[in-house]
């Protein structure tokens, strides 16, 4: 007499430990906390007028579809709808109209995440999606930056270029670089973000602070972010010294826009990165070379966004190349 058994397939990882997703997530929101922080010195009640709409909007957006569309039970209790909202919102203007804000929320979570089936299907990181679709379709909205604030309860702000586009336009109208750089803040303040930009990426020192805690919890592995930043810095450094008169620094690029930011929190998504070390060195060291070659190359002066989502693209690729050993072969 035999006795039939279950098969049961799930999506993996499947060794069982502490660690969950409403963990994982908290996690994150706590290590973005430094740099949501910053944002409201910096910008002041406009960045939590942003944040609080990309939340709830996607929020809303995730519950309305699981509940009404696909007919179960709403899972926002992840807090993964609400990470998505403050990694859009991070990667926004403090003086962005709160309807713009809204739609790329929706955008985010009903396109580019539950189209897909929800949280561990997409292909592409949905807040980045999000930024994306917002800057394709508001370009004006989403490449007016506002200055730090005198006032802080202020949601008025004066609006001027970043670091970065002053570089690029500056360089495009034939203007050397020495006359360009004394327009730039600082080191200093480009480190403690006192500049112009988007709310996450402007403190370099609250998202070093945020790195290190998600170390200390072992949510992420140095891998992605180091080996991002290595590449960035060989390869801008590799530019200045060719050509040392048309091309910041290296210390610049690393300083300036959503580089660091963007290996930090956004390069690390568990769905959209490698799932061994051997593929996220490779991934993070494209990101790097990408942001470094669009910056220097093409039509916008950042180039962070579209690294990573062209290097999402070719994840399962990187996961067929590098698979781990089969157990009992050797390392992983």
């Amino acid at each position: 007499m035999t006795t039939a058994r279950l098969l049961v397939v799930s999506q993996p990882p499947h060794i069982p430990g502490p660690f969950s997703t409403r963990r994982i997530m908290l996690d994150v929101l706590i290590a973005l906390t430094p740099a949501f922080l910053a944002a409201l010195y910096y910008f002041g009640v406009g960045a939590f007028l942003v944040t609080a709409t990309a939340v709830v909007c996607c929020l809303a957006t995730e519950y309305l579809i699981q509940k009404f569309l696909l007919r179960k039970e709403p899972t926002i209790n992840d807090l993964s709808a609400v990470v998505t909202g403050v990694l859009l919102a991070m990667n926004l203007p403090s003086n962005i109209p709160l309807g713009m804000v809204a739609a790329g929320s929706i955008f985010a979570i009903g396109i580019a995440k539950m189209c897909y089936g929800g949280l561990g299907h997409n292909p592409f990181n949905p807040a980045l999606m999000g930024r994306v679709f917002l800057l394709m379709s508001f370009p004006v909205a989403m490449t007016s930056w506002p200055k730090p604030l005198i006032n802080r309860f202020s949601v008025d702000a004066v609006t001027g270029p970043t670091p970065l586009a002053i570089i690029k336009e500056g360089l495009h109208a034939g203007q050397p670089l020495g006359e360009l750089m004394p327009k730039i803040p600082g080191y200093l303040d480009l480190f403690l973000g006192n500049r112009g930009g988007c709310l996450g990426e402007v403190s370099i020192l609250a998202i070093l602070l945020g790195l290190a805690y998600l170390l200390y919890r072992q949510v992420i592995t140095w891998h992605i972010p180091v080996i991002a930043a290595l590449s960035a810095f060989l390869l801008s450094g590799l530019f200045w010294i060719m050509t040392p008169g048309s091309t910041p620094d290296p210390f610049f690029h690393l300083l300036t826009g959503g580089l660091i930011f963007g290996i930090v929190f956004m390069a690390t998504d568990y769905t959209t990165s490698p799932m061994t070390v051997k593929g996220m060195c490779f991934y993070a060291a494209a990101i790097g070379i990408l942001t470094i070659l669009i910056r220097s190359f093409g039509s916008y002066p950042e180039g962070m966004s579209f690294a990573i989502l062209i290097m999402n693209a070719f994840v399962p690729l990187i996961n067929k190349l590098c698979k781990p050993y089969r157990f009992g072969e050797g390392k992983i």
